[in-house]
């Protein structure tokens, strides 16, 4: 299996001091292939900065709005959500709700969201100007995206400074990190020349599965450094939290689910390995 080997960036503190600090820094979740725990990561991760006291906003872009139901909202009775913020402008305060994270919420509406901007000029960057009244209130900004290269991804990329890739243990989803990454270099290359991957981090991973355990070794051979140390292991607890409309963190705070996203969050933060969870 032939993968380029990626470098990782400078780490977000070190960002931080370097540059402004009074501007969020902005993760895109992203990863075509469905299911990888993406929306459990968003959230998750989130809610493990905020333990931080760090300010922290969370963007529902997918349109199957899964982080809105992780917050207990049902995007069936959203009236007005990212949809208008993209496609008719509304200014973005108008559609973030107060729950542990603020949210700016989903609805189905966002499935005709490509349609509805590609006629409009500078549709790329809907989300980027959407931003620019909140970036000033929040240290992070988190961006769920839903499982396609499509325009509201691509517009996750051009608003972001960098993009988190949550990767399922298994040989299938290790190959759409190529494609990905040729994505984000024709952002780079048109659109937003500072946005790189700044992590891969591996989901459900099974150390008692040979076949989960070879697709993380797979996946740190390629990406080297790029990728966490901190392995998002498979516990019935990421899907029970959300049925009680709260992260995992809230839903049981010391347990090894919650745990392995605090990891997360030291490594985000601080730019080096932590524990070995495995």
């Amino acid at each position: 299996m032939s993968l380029r080997l990626l470098s990782r960036p400078p780490s977000a503190s070190s960002e931080s001091e370097e540059g402004d600090t009074a501007t969020a820094t902005v993760i895109s979740f992203a990863n075509q292939k469905g299911g990888v725990a993406k929306t459990t990561s968003t959230l998750n991760l989130a809610v493990a900065l905020m333990e931080k006291r760090l300010r922290v906003l969370a963007v529902d872009l997918d349109p199957q709005g899964n982080l809105t139901m992780s917050q207990g909202l049902n995007p069936d009775t959203i009236e007005r959500s990212m949809f208008d913020v993209l496609v008719h402008r509304l200014p973005i305060e108008h559609v973030i709700e107060k729950r542990e994270v603020d949210i700016a919420v989903s609805s189905i509406d966002l499935a005709g969201a490509d349609m509805a901007l590609s006629s409009q000029i500078g549709r790329e960057r809907a989300l980027e100007k959407a931003l620019v009244t909140v970036r000033g209130r929040y240290d992070f900004i988190m961006i769920d995206t839903p499982p396609s290269l499509g325009l509201l991804t691509i517009n996750a990329f051009v608003a972001a400074t960098g993009v988190l890739v949550p990767v399922q243990t298994e040989y299938l989803s290790l190959r759409g990190l190529v494609q990905l990454e040729n994505t984000l270099a024709m952002v780079r290359e048109n659109l937003n020349p500072g946005v790189s991957i700044i992590g891969i981090v591996p989901t459900m991973f099974d150390k008692r599965v040979t076949h989960s355990r070879e697709a993380d070794e797979i996946l740190r051979e390629n990406f080297g450094d790029l990728v966490y140390s901190t392995r998002i292991r498979k516990t019935v607890r990421f899907a029970e939290a959300p049925v009680k409309g709260s992260s995992v963190l809230a839903y049981e705070p010391t347990g090894a689910a919650a745990n392995m996203y605090r990891d997360l969050a030291k490594e985000v933060l601080n730019g080096q390995k932590s524990r070995q969870h495995a």
